[in-house]
């Protein structure tokens, strides 16, 4: 199957927050946009339309955080759970990213290995995951 050229739009999912990153298939690049507020993992709908209305993606790319030995994760399901109702809202490509290491990657780029980390900063990771999640599945060969 071919990978759909233009806008995606990439999440890192989590219970709390969900990161959320739009990039490019012709530059392969990302950039972090916003960190969306989730109950259980449950976001507010409404403001994902909004930015599927503003940034007109041809598909998702939805981080799965596997087991290190490459299995499925209760995060994992879940995560699954939420690709698939993108895929049913909006009808477009929903495609599962391995995310396993995605958040520790954002913290170092971020310089930040400690534990303690205030609500903007937990937000700069999460969409640096996001984007780090997008810029995997752009990269991937079709």
């Amino acid at each position: 199957m071919m990978r759909p050229a233009g806008q995606w739009l990439g999440f890192d999912f989590g219970l709390a927050w969900i990161g959320v990153a739009a990039g490019q298939t012709i530059t392969g690049t990302a950039t972090g946009i916003t960190t969306l507020r989730a109950r259980d993992g449950i976001p507010d709908w409404p403001v994902i339309d909004q930015l599927v209305a503003e940034w007109r993606p041809v598909g998702f790319a939805v981080g799965v955080p596997y087991n290190m030995d490459g299995t499925d994760s209760e995060m994992g399901t879940r995560a699954n759970k939420f690709r698939k109702r993108l895929h049913g809202r909006y009808g477009l490509p929903a495609e599962a990213v391995d995310e396993r290491l995605s958040s520790r990657e954002a913290r170092s780029h971020l310089g930040l290995q400690g534990a303690s980390l205030s609500r903007a900063r937990q937000a700069d990771i999460d969409s640096l995951a996001a984007q780090l999640i997008l810029e995997t599945f752009l990269s991937q060969p079709v």
